[in-house]
């Protein structure tokens, strides 16, 4: 079936991540209309802007089953050998799949790979939410801001969305036992709002983390090319001025200062059809070709003409970020 008309898999990767190690993904919801299902349009996100923000889980549309997810790593078990973290994030907003905890139940019957689930935090305020991403290992949380303003500047949410409710059901699931939550403090400047690396920002932004209590902070800023092109990266002086800064206020060992490169050996992977699977990465996440080659392990003599013929296809696009080039679905 040619690229054009089949669906993408659930399952897709691995993806060779700052953060994670090498992650196999897991993507919970499909939409024949888009491939991007949110309650955010995030101005720094890799995947572009979203056209329908999804309300709420009930509004969802294509939402996979846990058969389908756990079917999906049990085919993968058995081509791939060296996988640090399952990881549900993908083209959507996992939590707007209700059956994420059920789905990571069926995971640990046959894997013992550690799972994360990155969220936009947009749904932590919702008992039933934060059942479910209890049950991973590791929650990778997002939080901007600790001003309403910035929050609305920056993530973009559908209405109805408030920073308060944010903040209270990332508290709530602090408490909760079972996963390491992680905040992710992704910083970015604009050149049509104020972005969120100021000392006021800064400031405010500890308040609300030590009312949260996270067991990690991650603090970063964009690296691939975002939504909306007025967006740039803060850059590395700053960036480790603020992570100094939260160092002291709640210790080095629970700060992480992510920062641009990964160095990591090729995955081994028994390839089924290469070119789907480029492009089920690309769709996924904005790669370059030594990105794509590393998480694949294939060579570039086999990656060029698959990257050409995508191109061509109409499929996939360069954007030029900084110094690198980025493929991006289209």
């Amino acid at each position: 079936m040619s690229v054009g008309k089949r669906k993408s898999r659930i399952i897709y990767g691995p993806i060779l991540s700052r953060r994670l190690g090498r992650s196999l993904g897991v993507d919970v919801i499909r939409n024949p209309s888009s491939r991007k299902n949110c309650n955010f349009d995030c101005v720094y996100c890799q995947l572009g802007p979203v056209t329908d923000k999804i309300q709420s889980p009930e509004d969802a549309v294509g939402c996979v089953t846990c058969s389908e997810v756990v079917e999906g790593i049990r085919h993968y078990h058995r081509s791939i050998e060296d996988i640090d973290y399952i990881t549900f994030s993908g083209t959507c907003e996992p939590t707007l799949n209700l059956w994420v905890g059920e789905m990571i139940d069926g995971i640990r019957d046959i894997s013992d790979v550690p799972i994360c689930v990155i969220t936009n935090s947009s749904l932590v305020g919702r008992k039933d939410v934060r059942q479910n991403l209890a049950k991973a290992d590791l929650v990778v949380a997002t939080l901007v801001s600790g001003y309403e303003d910035t929050f609305q500047n920056i993530n973009r949410p559908a209405s109805g969305i408030h920073l308060e409710e944010v903040i209270e059901g990332l508290a709530a699931l602090s408490l909760m036992d079972g996963c390491k939550l992680s905040i992710e403090a992704m910083f970015v400047e604009s050149n049509e709002f104020p972005g969120n690396s100021s000392d006021r920002e800064i400031s405010r932004l500890v308040e609300v983390l030590e009312y949260i209590d996270p067991d990690e902070v991650e603090v970063l800023t964009v690296t691939r090319p975002p939504a909306e092109s007025s967006l740039h990266a803060v850059d590395e002086k700053r960036l480790k001025e603020i992570a100094s800064y939260f160092d002291g206020k709640f210790g080095r060992n629970k700060v992480r200062l992510v920062l641009q490169g990964i160095k990591r050996g090729r995955s081994v992977l028994k390839h089924e059809n290469i070119e789907e699977e480029v492009y089920d990465l690309i769709l996924r996440r904005p790669c370059t070709a030594a990105q794509v080659l590393t998480s694949l392990g294939i060579e570039e003599n086999t990656l060029s003409p698959i990257l050409e013929k995508l191109e061509n296809k109409s499929k996939i696009e360069p954007v030029r970020e900084g110094r690198y080039c980025y493929y991006r679905a289209l």
